[in-house]
């Protein structure tokens, strides 16, 4: 029997995506206040897309609003904040940082093109623009069917727990 197969080394495989559990396990944010479901498209913490399915039962739509639900503009800002932050969260814990907790710093250039509605999946691109020890600038862009509904440029700030 060759056992050279058997003993080379298993290279770790690299982390480019996140389900509900491991973002659960990276953001202090919980349910209705989660905005999103999934992670896809990994690239370290340069660059990934978060996903949100945008679903009728969602509270917010109680009120936001009766007759003409519309998923809110500072939800998909967030949305966009999570999947930056819990990115570099990810990317920190695999390369040996300890527990952190992303804080939001800055939201600029913030533009709302297009809304988003119940059945709608937002995903939120984020691509790193700078990142010095603790802090991070994200250019980040909301889309529905490859359309750009939203965009801003998102500083967040890396802290202990």
């Amino acid at each position: 029997m060759d056992t050279s197969v058997m003993e080379q080394p298993v290279e770790k495989a690299e982390l480019n995506s996140l389900d509900i559990a491991r973002i659960l396990e990276c953001l202090p944010h919980r349910y209705p206040f989660l905005m999103i479901d999934r992670i896809i498209n990994m690239n370290g913490d340069d660059s990934a897309v978060g996903v949100k399915n945008v679903t009728f039962n969602e509270p917010i739509f109680q009120g936001h609003f009766p007759g003409k639900p519309i998923f809110p503009g500072v939800l998909i800002i967030e949305g966009m904040a999570q999947t930056a932050g819990a990115t570099v969260i990810a990317h920190d814990a695999k390369t040996g940082g300890g527990k952190s907790i992303v804080l939001l710093l800055t939201i600029d250039k913030a533009k709302f093109r297009k809304p988003a509605e119940p059945g709608d999946r937002i995903e939120y691109h984020i691509r790193k623009i700078q990142r010095r020890r603790s802090v991070g600038r994200y250019e980040a862009k909301a889309m529905v069917d490859g359309t750009v509904i939203a965009e801003a440029e998102i500083g967040a700030m890396i802290v202990g727990e």
